[in-house]
């Protein structure tokens, strides 16, 4: 579990620290930063997966996040660094990121975004350089061996991507490789792509899939994999309160699985390309959050939007029972939501608030 997260000159947020618990649940006005956070985590997933500098420049390069607000009194000539770090039950990963020194030779690549330093400690012991397990500073790297020795990582190493990307023999160093392995399960499930002719609207090859990818694409044979060897009591009982009228099923065409509902009234069965966007929305969150292999955390961004009022009991009950496996980290424009999920199980509430361009948060409970 995630004891807490930091987050230091990254878009809107100049220097946050936040504890989190099993569930939790955060609110505020548009353009507070509630999206920033949840990228900023999604950041640390990206790091693990070798994707740092392709997820940054998704976000328009380094330039574009880094914050762009005054600096702290006594840092305004300090070298610009984006700092991510997280505490877990397990150890403590921190990854700091900048621009890249002025280089004596021509380059077109003087905004790559380059890792400064890199490190993780074994949890519970503040730091310690006993508990370090791995350090990098620029392109030198220590970490420890399978036999528990101090070693230099003597490959060259990429500057603009995390060593998480490009450690090979993993069974060399089983902590950093465990390490990796937590952070590459985490899960986010931000928007799906439901508008028409969209690919999770249209049978796809089906396998038996335990996880809904990000996409939803694969939504009708995660569907079934849960109705096979996961809850499929509680999968029926959910949908049913949200849809009192409908079944849903799975269809296998030579091998493409697709999604069908029976609707009361309705004489054939309706494809996936027919049911409404927050139909769809809401069968994708709860094949993600009844996933028979839970992962260790989960993030979702706004998961009410395109749902009706009418729906948000059964979300709130499927967010519920999803925390009892999984932590999960929720923003959400919906107090109703936050009011229902209550009447469930307690969850840690955040308020934030932008000040001067700079994001704030109070913990409410």
């Amino acid at each position: 579990m995630i004891k807490s997260l930091y987050i230091d000159n990254y878009r809107s947020v100049r220097k946050l620290s936040i504890d989190l618990e099993r569930l939790n649940v955060v609110f505020g006005p548009n353009g507070c930063g509630k999206s920033n956070i949840y990228k900023a985590i999604h950041l640390i997933h990206g790091a693990a997966m070798g994707q740092l500098s392709h997820w940054l420049s998704d976000e328009g390069g380094i330039q574009k996040v880094m914050w762009a607000g005054d600096r702290a009194k006594g840092y305004a000539s300090a070298p610009r660094r984006m700092t991510l770090a997280v505490d877990t039950d397990d150890f403590e990963y921190e990854l700091q990121v900048g621009f890249p020194d002025k280089l004596p030779y021509p380059t077109m690549f003087d905004l790559d975004p380059i890792v400064k330093e890199e490190q993780i400690w074994l949890s519970g012991f503040r730091r310690r350089p006993s508990s370090s397990i791995m350090h990098r500073r620029n392109q030198a790297v220590f970490l420890n061996d399978v036999n528990g020795e101090k070693v230099t990582h003597a490959a060259t190493l990429y500057e603009n991507e995390s060593l998480f990307g490009q450690l090979g023999e993993p069974h060399l160093y089983p902590e950093v490789s465990s390490a990796r392995e937590i952070l590459r399960n985490w899960r986010f499930y931000h928007e799906f792509d439901i508008t028409k002719g969209a690919g999770l609207r249209l049978p796809q090859v089906g396998y038996r899939s335990p996880v809904l990818g990000g996409d939803g694409l694969n939504l009708a044979a995660a569907f079934q994999t849960i109705v096979e060897i996961g809850d499929s009591e509680l999968l029926f009982a959910v949908l049913d309160e949200a849809f009192p009228e409908c079944t849903f099923f799975c269809d296998n065409r030579n091998g493409r699985f697709q999604m069908m509902m029976h609707r009361q009234g309705i004489n054939r069965p309706l494809e996936s390309a027919e049911f409404s966007d927050g139909t769809l929305r809401f069968l994708c969150l709860t094949v993600a959050l009844l996933s028979p292999r839970p992962p260790r955390f989960i993030a979702l961004n706004e998961p009410e939007n395109s749902l009706h009022p009418q729906m948000l009991p059964a979300l709130a009950r499927l967010i519920a029972q999803a925390s009892r496996y999984t932590q999960i980290w929720l923003t959400s424009h919906s107090p109703e939501l936050a009011t229902l999920i209550e009447r469930h199980t307690p969850f840690t509430l955040y308020q934030l608030a932008i000040e001067n361009g700079e994001t704030r948060v109070n913990r409410l409970s």
